[in-house]
């Protein structure tokens, strides 16, 4: 089970104030798998929740992408494979149309090269379906908040199992050899430094870890990273790692 890593986060969207949310305010959740017992277990966990609350359900990848441009959720919890359109080109789509809302992927299998292209879209993290109920509930809450419910070690690993052979992105193709991915023109914003925190950012660093290497405080750390994220529109740092693999600035071990 992925667990999210409140640490390794960058303390939310780039250009995008994550909303306070409580009983009051509570968090708008949008269920979206074609199985309806395990659309009807998640709404009871989230029921208990009085922060949350389930705002509608959706059974295919159409549905929910109406459903979510009706609704504008804070959060879709996404099942990956569905009959019709499927959880990645929802996400895809979702992501595309309403930047505020976050998905994430729902996946039988923890290292999955379906939940990875799913992150790689946009998706802001993925669960296992059988997570533990407290696990729902805090990666919801995560998500919520601007951080993501994957670790970028996780998404790291993904990356170097199926980045291989999935298919190229097309701002990519061109770009630099890997190593030189400072060549590729969404880079070219960034200063030195910011480049040397976008690369550790890619090798899936925590801030204390990027503060021990470069000698700086962590404060100076998250002050870089939101300035990296911000530059390049990513969502959050395991975005980021994504980016890394795709301009060529990180390579598999």
């Amino acid at each position: 089970m992925t667990l999210p890593f409140p640490d390794e986060t960058a303390g939310g969207v780039a250009g995008h104030e994550a909303v306070p949310h409580g009983p009051a305010h509570p968090i708008r959740v949008l269920l979206v798998d074609d199985q309806s017992l395990l659309r009807m277990g998640f709404r009871m966990i989230l029921a208990a929740e009085d922060d949350i609350e389930v705002v509608g359900e959706a059974s295919d990848g159409e549905t929910a992408f109406a459903q979510a441009t009706a609704l504008r959720p804070d959060v879709i919890l996404m099942d990956v494979r569905m009959p019709g359109v499927n959880g990645i080109d929802a996400t895809e789509r979702i992501v595309s149309a309403l930047p505020a809302s976050r998905v994430i992927i729902l996946t039988t299998f923890d290292l999955d090269e379906y939940a990875f292209a799913a992150l790689r879209v946009g998706a802001s993290g993925f669960l296992l379906k059988d997570a533990r109920p407290a696990d729902l509930v805090g990666a919801i809450r995560n998500v919520a908040s601007g951080d993501a419910a994957v670790s970028p070690r996780v998404t790291r690993r993904m990356l170097e199992m199926f980045a291989g052979y999935l298919p190229e992105d097309p701002q990519s193709q061109g770009a630099a050899a890997p190593g030189h991915g400072v060549d590729d023109p969404r880079l070219r914003e960034l200063t030195a430094r910011e480049l040397e925190v976008f690369a550790a950012l890619g090798e899936g660093l925590s801030n204390a870890e990027i503060a021990g290497r470069f000698v700086v405080s962590e404060a100076t750390v998250k002050t870089h990273v939101g300035r990296v994220l911000g530059k390049l529109g990513l969502r959050d740092r395991v975005q980021a790692v994504v980016l890394a693999y795709e301009t060529g600035v990180a390579r598999p071990s």
